[in-house]
């Protein structure tokens, strides 16, 4: 059991996976026969079996501080969750709390945007719950997506020699964050063509088109978000019980970020990344996988490889956007 006096020092964000599994995923309740994926550090849905050769994904995400955008981005992320396990989103649920004072036009527009994302993905809105709530100082706004596939990407499929494959580039969703909320920060170092640019990712966050089209030959596909790249590698490590051979010079990191990571010290592999897509493919299948993607302008690169015993990179979930936030 992780003490109490630890858990008060956490900081903002997901709870470390030790953590995690201590105090949250030893409660699933009862064990049922059609759960094939349940919860688990790494895992982005869960995988239903629902009738013949039908599996149903689930999962649940939110998006706490935010009004402005926060409706599209809510149904980004829970949609590329779903993507991720192999599934085309199809049915939105929505839990929205928002602080005393909150207008009704302010309600009205993270609703509009639920609505319009989820009508370009062809999803439904199916049910929800919105109120207004006097110990908040900041909304919280919940989703939970169910999507459909017909086959499991699980990470029990992954073997050594399998090859992993990374599209857009490293930090896409930290850079952007940081282009709207520290301009000031980043003026100090980048043209503000520059600024305007690493702001304009935050449009790329979906992995849909990509996803569809590595789900063919993807043993598990994986939505690295907080503590980025390595962070998200370092989770399908703990499922497989593999190592990773890294080919760290492989990695796609756009120059805006790279500049970035230099003139204030850190590592793009570390900075949240949703929008980008970790898939795991057999070698067999790569060059395919690559190809097909060119095809459908998704930039990609193979960065790594799954081995027996220990790679090159140890555990690491550093999240470096937190801090980052708060330079001065």
């Amino acid at each position: 059991m992780v003490p109490n006096k630890v858990l008060q020092e956490f900081n903002s964000g997901k709870l470390p996976p030790e953590a995690l599994k201590s105090v949250v995923l030893s409660f699933c309740g009862s064990k049922r026969p059609e759960v094939l994926v349940g919860p688990k550090v790494g895992e982005d849905a869960a995988v239903i079996k629902w009738g013949e050769g039908d599996y149903l994904v689930i999962t649940t995400d939110p998006i706490v501080g935010a009004t402005q955008g926060a409706g599209r981005l809510l149904v980004t992320v829970n949609s590329n969750d779903v993507a991720a396990k192999g599934g085309d989103p199809c049915y939105l649920a929505t839990t929205m709390i928002f602080p005393k004072h909150t207008t009704k036009d302010t309600i009205e527009a993270v609703a509009r945007e639920i609505h319009e994302a989820c009508q370009e993905m062809g999803v439904a809105v199916v049910s929800g719950h919105t109120e207004i709530n006097e110990r908040y100082t900041f909304p919280v706004i919940c989703g939970t997506m169910v999507g459909k596939a017909n086959r499991v990407l699980s990470a029990d499929h992954i073997v050594s020699s399998d090859l992993i494959l990374v599209t857009k580039h490293a930090g896409l969703e930290g850079m952007s964050i940081l282009a709207a909320d520290r301009p000031d920060l980043l003026g100090k170092f980048l043209s503000p063509s520059e600024i305007e640019e690493a702001k304009s990712w935050i449009s790329r966050t979906s992995i849909l088109k990509e996803a569809k089209v590595l789900r063919k030959y993807a043993r598990f596909m994986h939505d690295p978000t907080e503590g980025g790249i390595i962070g998200g590698l370092s989770e399908l490590m703990e499922l497989t019980n593999l190592g990773i051979e890294l080919f760290k010079e492989k990695f796609p990191i756009h120059p805006i970020t790279r500049k970035t990571s230099e003139a204030l010290c850190f590592d793009p592999l570390h900075l949240i990344s949703s929008g980008v897509l970790i898939a795991v493919i057999p070698e067999e299948d790569a060059d395919t996988a690559l190809r097909d993607l060119a095809r459908i302008e998704v930039d990609c690169a193979i960065v790594g490889r799954f081995i027996e015993g220990n790679g090159n990179i140890d555990c690491d979930y550093t999240e470096e956007l937190w801090r980052l936030l708060e330079v001065e």
